[in-house]
């Protein structure tokens, strides 16, 4: 039985659903091959570059993982707690409203982490896949800077970034990457508050980013999923868009997670020495067939 594209995109409003619907996907994809998930005829990696060479349009999406190779630690594992404060109770409006200067104290002191990582591995192959002149959108939901920083040009931060500010009067944007200190809360020139440009709990994901990452997933051949759990609304229903729309999902992830029986290939490991292994990054070792 084949699954109709919009069935399948109803899981991302049911992620209940989202066993049932998926194991029933067996029509043809964008590569033209007949959908056979776990009887690959080769080796997994060798498999998953073969299909990287083969497309006309590549999605990707990062999360934590690609970040943390890079010594960025997650968001709410160990090295996110500050001064025995959880970033739930600093990350959301109610917090700014209630105490400005104690929410930039915290994006300070993370922005001064951020400022000593740089990306890794992981993060170049995949500005160089961009650079090949490939259609390829990188959608992530790190807020760290370091697609960008490695060259990567089409992207979309859904969650944000930590080096923009936003004035919460007229809206003006700025980036400001300079650390010397000045007075908190900063001020916009109209002389409003700044407040972090990035997404806080309570907060929707930007329309705009949204639709596109929407139209990637749906329209790409080969749909990457890095360092993310695939878990998290509504981004976790990226790859089942793609899957629906006929595209090969590879997975790269440390370790396995919920979305791993339904990816094509799914791989273990770091981004960082296996994204450049399947976007063939030289130099980098021949997989051990």
């Amino acid at each position: 039985m084949v699954a109709t594209v919009s069935e399948v995109l109803t899981v991302g409003l049911f992620p209940g659903a989202f066993s049932a619907k998926l194991t029933r996907l067996h029509g043809p994809n964008r590569l033209g091959a007949v959908h056979a998930a776990k009887q690959l005829s080769a080796h997994p990696i060798s498999q998953a570059r073969d299909w990287i060479e083969d497309a006309q349009s590549i999605a990707v999406l990062t999360g934590a993982g690609i970040s943390a190779e890079s010594g960025i630690p997650t968001f709410r594992g160990p090295g996110g707690l500050w001064n025995n404060r959880r970033p739930e109770d600093l990350a959301t409006p109610q917090a700014f409203a209630r105490d400005p200067k104690l929410v930039w104290e915290w994006y300070v002191w993370r922005r001064e982490r951020v400022a000593a990582a740089r990306p890794n591995p992981g993060h170049q192959a995949l500005a160089k896949l961009e650079a090949r002149g490939v259609q390829c959108t990188l959608i992530t939901q790190n807020v760290d800077g370091l697609h960008r920083a490695a060259g990567s040009r089409n992207l979309l931060e859904l969650h944000g970034n930590l080096w923009r500010e936003r004035c919460v009067v007229c809206g003006r944007e700025v980036e400001n990457h300079d650390s010397a200190a000045r007075p908190l809360p900063p001020r916009c020139s109209c002389g409003g508050m700044l407040r972090p440009g990035v997404v806080w709990f309570g907060e929707a994901l930007p329309a705009a980013a949204i639709e596109l990452a929407v139209q990637a997933a749906q329209h790409c051949d080969v749909f990457l999923v890095c360092g993310t759990s695939v878990v998290v609304y509504p981004a976790a229903a990226l790859p089942q868009r793609a899957i629906a729309a006929g595209a090969r999902v590879i997975e790269v992830n440390l370790e396995e997670t919920p979305f791993s029986q339904f990816a094509h290939v799914s791989l273990r490991g770091k981004c960082g020495e296996l994204l450049p292994q399947i976007i063939r990054v030289p130099p980098c070792p021949e997989p051990l067939i």
